[in-house]
């Protein structure tokens, strides 16, 4: 339809005359109420924004030289964590002198990604970033 002919017809029905894919031959127009288009667009953005997963990550922090009960205690709390599907950043701190230590270091988040082998799966292998040693987990996709 021409394009005086369409315009016409909308002035006529007191609607608006909406091009919808301009990149089509010839482009394409609807007439339509464009205030109500655009509440109808913005509601699907909304919906397609609410529906997109947000990624929370979750720190734990170790010393070098954690003892058992510190590291258990933490090990329950990244089970929580997992479990709620938040990604966790285990990273060792080195300060100071303690930087000698990066074995140990290194065996603390491989003792801690074995242990929540069952919760998740290591994204990132332990890595020396300065004077952190830093790994990230994964949680599990549960069915």
């Amino acid at each position: 339809m021409p394009l005086r002919d369409a315009l016409k017809l909308a002035d006529q029905l007191e609607l608006d005359l909406v091009e919808i894919s301009p990149g089509a031959s010839p482009p394409v127009c609807r007439i339509i109420d464009y205030s109500k288009f655009l509440y109808e667009q913005k509601k699907k953005q909304k919906e397609i924004k609410a529906k997109t997963a947000k990624i929370v990550v979750k720190e734990i922090r170790f010393g070098p030289n954690t003892d058992e009960h510190d590291f258990n205690f933490k090990l329950k709390h990244a089970i929580s964590f997992l479990s709620e599907g938040s990604k966790i950043k285990a990273d060792v701190f080195f300060k100071g002198r303690t930087i000698l230590y990066k074995e140990q270091g290194e065996l603390i988040l491989l003792k801690f990604a074995q242990a929540l082998e069952a919760y998740g799966k290591v994204e990132q292998l332990p890595k020396l970033e300065g004077k952190r040693m830093i790994m990230l987990i994964a949680p599990k996709k549960t069915k």
